[in-house]
């Protein structure tokens, strides 16, 4: 039986599964990624793919990054900075001839594995929210995933939140984010951002602290503003929240408290979206990735 190489790059690691083409995990692993030289990258991954070259039809890719998922083309890469500009498909080959390969943006990879398989399986129209460093994720329309003409739709991070500076500092990223949520929380403490961590926080929310609960309490209002803003533009019915501070439960229901807040100063009925998690996290790249590769296959 012949399986798919999974490999969800991200910007400390790369994680890798062997995987069906029914999403059930043969082997996983992690390494750390190379962060110097995109040949030291390539290499990384070639390595990983000579592990299990007699078992594999194809290589399935998530990559951070604005991403042609077509032809494999990086235009931005995210934390690699040594992609900027190149082709994915065309370096691989070069040391893996005749191997399938697809590859598809990390958050976007998030929203297709609940499209495939997790909250969205049974929705038509749908998005994923990915609370990290930035927010990720992406927009499911009619059961398809929105890349737009440039493959830059759901490219969340970069809402406009105040049209009065359109600095990244006012970019949603900056202010709905777990990385926006700890720097808040530092700063309102005197402490530096890089001492304070999502589970931090947490612990300072439960103890009530005023500094940790000002910080939550923008971070979900910028939050509910923009998922009542992606209403207007898909009309989704289920909205996923995912990243580690998603298993908080506490999240979702301040978002959904906002949101009602919102539609409650609405002068005219508007339609309420659900708010949930996402079921997937850890290995939600990797499921999307694999699903990302089945579509292609198919298309081809």
């Amino acid at each position: 039986m012949s399986y798919i190489l999974g490999l969800d790059v991200g910007g400390s690691a790369i994680k890798y599964a062997l995987m069906d083409k029914e999403a059930n995990f043969i082997e996983k692993g992690t390494i750390p990624t190379p962060l110097d030289t995109k040949e030291h990258f390539i290499e990384a991954i070639v390595s990983i793919y000579n592990k299990y070259e007699d078992k594999v039809e194809g290589l399935a890719l998530s990559m951070p990054g604005n991403i042609n998922s077509d032809t494999g083309h990086i235009d931005t890469p995210g934390a690699l900075e040594f992609n900027y500009n190149t082709n994915i498909f065309d370096s691989l080959h070069e040391k893996i001839p005749n191997i399938k390969i697809s590859v598809q943006n990390d958050g976007k990879c998030a929203a297709l594995a609940e499209l495939w398989m997790g909250n969205l399986k049974d929705v038509k129209n749908g998005a994923v929210l990915v609370l990290g460093s930035g927010i990720g994720g992406g927009l499911i329309a009619n059961r398809e995933l929105l890349t737009g003409s440039h493959f830059f739709a759901g490219e969340l991070s970069y809402l406009i939140e105040n049209p009065e500076s359109v600095g990244f500092e006012n970019v949603f990223a900056m202010h709905g984010g777990t990385g926006a949520l700890c720097m808040r929380t530092a700063a309102l403490k005197g402490l530096k951002a890089e001492d304070v961590d999502g589970k931090q926080v947490f612990e300072w929310i439960k103890q009530q602290d005023k500094d940790a609960l000002e910080a939550f309490d923008h971070m979900t209002t910028h939050l509910a503003t923009q998922i009542f803003n992606i209403q207007c533009f898909i009309d989704p019915e289920v909205v996923c929240i995912g990243g580690g501070v998603s298993k908080q439960p506490l999240v979702v229901e301040k978002i959904n408290e906002k949101l009602n807040k919102i539609y409650e100063k609405m002068p005219f009925p508007t339609p309420r979206v659900k708010v949930t998690t996402c079921k997937y996290n850890n290995d939600s790249n990797l499921i999307g990735a694999l699903y990302n590769y089945i579509q292609h296959d198919k298309g081809e």
